[in-house]
This record gives structure tokens, sequence and C-alpha cells, in this order.
């Protein structure tokens, strides 16, 4: 009989299957993400797993736009893939394992560096809903600023759980966090809601740095901005089914 290595580490649990709406919602989220200008060749989506709470999916390590069925991943909640067959991760998967950790609320992450949004959090102006269809942006967008945490220089990326759970707690119950230098996050209960409100973070932002070259801009007050919001969430099929038709005919899809 074949004597115990003593190994404490217990056997990694298979990949479920995956369902395939969530699969195919999260390629259109790649997509969509990609044709309306959020992300580029960098950036990433994922969608809290059906199957089990403590998961999550995600691409393998690619441009958003490219992003097949096939290059969807699963990942425990420490970030390691499941099932890793020799694919390159994102080295900032680290952003989603911890949000989803500390938020039980959120099914979706999208992580951008959509330019629009940068110079908020680069200076001491803060990002605002100045329309109603952002008004889920509430009285602002904190900013996580990882000289604070990282006790070191850095490259600005989320590359351990320790940055990644300091970025959660900066969201708080916030759907969106600026970060220094870097870009955002956008959180949702769903896809559809988490592509939402990082598409129109986006488009904010640009609205509020032409808004402020005006003169003082009036915002929506917190409960202009929270009515809003309820009526948006509402309708969130709307834009979805249209930004999906759009980039899967975009990419030949």
């Amino acid at each position: 009989m074949k004597a115990s290595t003593g190994s404490s580490s217990p056997p990694r649990q298979p990949a479920a299957t995956f369902d395939a709406n969530l699969v195919d919602d999260l390629v259109a989220a790649n997509r969509i993400l990609f044709d309306q200008g959020v992300v580029d060749g960098f950036g990433h989506v994922s969608a809290r797993s059906d199957h089990n709470r403590a998961r999550f999916l995600l691409s393998r390590s690619m441009a958003p736009g490219l992003v097949k069925p096939d290059d969807i991943m699963e990942f425990d909640e420490d970030a390691q893939p499941v099932e890793p067959r020799e694919r390159a991760v994102y080295l900032e998967r680290f952003i989603h394992s911890e949000i989803y950790k500390a938020r039980p609320d959120v099914n979706a992450v999208v992580h951008s560096h959509s330019p629009a949004v940068i110079p908020f959090g680069v200076t001491n102006v803060l990002l605002r809903p100045l329309f109603h269809i952002a008004g889920f942006l509430g009285q602002g967008a904190p900013v996580f600023e990882i000289r604070d945490v990282a006790g070191t220089a850095t490259d600005l990326l989320i590359r351990d759980a320790a940055l990644g759970a300091s970025l959660a707690t900066t969201l708080a119950d916030r759907p969106v966090a600026l970060m220094r230098g870097h870009g955002s996050v956008a959180v949702g209960i769903s896809l559809q809601q988490a592509v939402f409100r990082a598409i129109y973070t986006e488009i904010n932002a640009r609205l509020q740095s032409e808004a402020m070259r005006l003169g003082i801009v009036n915002f929506l007050t917190p409960e202009e901005a929270a009515r809003a919001a309820s009526t948006n969430d509402a309708v969130l099929a709307r834009p979805w089914d249209l930004w999906k038709r759009k980039a899967m005919q975009n990419a030949g899809a």
C-alpha cells in the first residue's frame, strides 16, 4: 500500500457545468463594453457563478472584444482558477474575488480604464450624477488610493487579495469606485446592471467635464438620484438588448 504524502491541501472541487445563458451574457458583456468604448485591450468583467456563490466566471487573460464562450473560466473565492488548463489569467482577478466576498448583493463586476473617468480619480473633483440616467452615482463615487494601503510604490495594479479587499472597503455599499491613476470598478446585481453602470459612469464623467467648463453645475440631488436610479433599473433590458445586438453584429457573431 502506497504511503500517504501527508499533504494538508484538500483536492480542488471540479468545475461546474456553466449555465449557457450566463456564459452567453458574460461574452456579450465583454463585447458590449468594448463596443461602447469602456474597455479596449484591457479591462475585464465577471459574473458570480449560478452554481456556487463562492465562485465566479471570468474570461482568460485576453482583450475583452475577442472573448468567446470557450474563453470563460471558473475561479474560486481566492481568485484561483478551478481548471487552469495552462491558460493565462488576469493579474487583477482579485478585484472580483474580494468584492464578491465583501458584497453578497453583487453578482457582476466590471473593471475598466474608461478615459473620461480617469481625471476624477486624480483630482479633488467628485464624480457626481448630473443627468438622470447616471442617478446610480448618488452622492458621488469614492476614490481608492493604493498608496494608503500598499506601503510602498506599486504599478497601481490590484495584484493580491489584500489590495482587492482594500478596494472593496473603499467601494463599501456604492455601485462605483474610482481607482487613482488607474480606472474604476462598477458592480451590480446582474451583468446588465453592472454593464449599464460602467457605460453611464463613462458618459457622466464626459458630460461633467464639459459642464464644468461652462460654469457651475446643477447636479441631481440625492433624492432625485435615488428616484432616477430606481426608474432606470426597471428598464435595463432596453439598452442591454440594443447594445448586445450591435456588439455581436460588429463582432461578426
